[in-house]
């Protein structure tokens, strides 16, 4: 993860990293975990794959489970076309009241 700053913001740059383990090709994804009615909502922008679970730990590890699912059984056009090479994670200020 590269982190691009500017003079107002720190903006995170989530890339896609490929690492190479033993024989098999690992991709490197972002996990965004939430808390939601009672359990733990995880998505990864990069390929709009989200997944749930009653803890952090098991949501986590669940989206994970979806993206190797995701990734066996999708045709390289649907990978292709749904990958985001580049997801940027900010805060925004908005007034409320």
């Amino acid at each position: 993860m590269r982190v691009l700053r500017n003079t107002h913001q720190r903006w995170i740059q989530a890339n896609v990293t490929f690492i190479k383990k033993g024989d098999t090709m690992v991709r490197k994804l972002t996990a965004i975990i939430e808390k939601e009615d009672g359990g733990f909502v995880a998505l990864c922008p990069e390929v709009d794959v989200a997944s749930q679970g009653k803890s952090v730990a098991e949501a986590r590890e669940n989206l994970k489970e979806a993206l190797e699912l995701f990734f066996e059984t999708a045709s390289q056009e649907e990978i292709n076309s749904r990958l985001h090479s580049e997801v940027y994670i900010t805060h925004v200020e908005v007034a409320v009241g």
